[in-house]
């Protein structure tokens, strides 16, 4: 998933970069749209892969989930169950699956995993508006609303998924503990 992700950035980028020269050149109306909409592809790839080395570099994957942020209640659990997440949380991607892998990691530091998860998803929600700014120069203000909207509910899809799993792998530690 990594190297498509990665993959898939640069050629946004470089596709951005191709049309807007085209558009620059030949005032070609199809064109600006290209350039706007894989620019804004790129902005969204690149700014994940930048948000997750950012948070990666400062945590290391060791966040105390047992703070207040990382708590989940028992209506959050219940809303969790109303809208399925265990039918479709395991046909969502994931950038590196070894990290919640138990053959790798021990429950706690998924468990940990699953903060910093939670933490990228939630400040790549925040970025993503940040396109909508790109409208006073290009218009289509529409456009980039509908696309941040779009990309900010794609990450709350898998902050959901690390707020559902943490209480289970919470109950898995604790079971492990009473066992010592």
């Amino acid at each position: 998933m990594a190297k498509k992700m990665k993959i898939t950035a640069l050629v946004s980028a470089l596709l951005t970069v191709l049309f807007a020269v085209l558009y620059k050149y030949t005032y070609t109306t199809l064109f600006l749209p290209l350039a706007i909409t894989f620019g804004t592809t790129a902005y969204h790839l690149i700014m994940r892969l930048v948000v997750g080395a950012v948070i990666n570099g400062i945590f290391h994957n060791r966040i105390n989930y047992s703070l207040r942020w990382f708590r989940v209640g028992n209506t959050e659990q219940r809303l969790y169950k109303v809208i399925g997440v265990h039918k479709w949380k395991a046909k969502m991607p994931t950038y590196d699956p070894t990290i919640f892998d138990p053959k790798y990691h021990t429950w706690d530091e998924i468990a940990q995993a699953t903060c910093q998860a939670e933490l990228v998803h939630e400040a790549i929600i925040v970025l993503s508006f940040l396109p909508i700014i790109s409208a006073v120069y290009f218009g289509s203000l529409s456009v980039f609303i509908i696309t941040s909207v779009l990309s900010a509910c794609y990450d709350g899809i898998f902050v959901i998924m690390q707020r559902y799993n943490r209480p289970r792998i919470i109950r898995l530690i604790k079971a492990q503990k009473r066992k010592k």
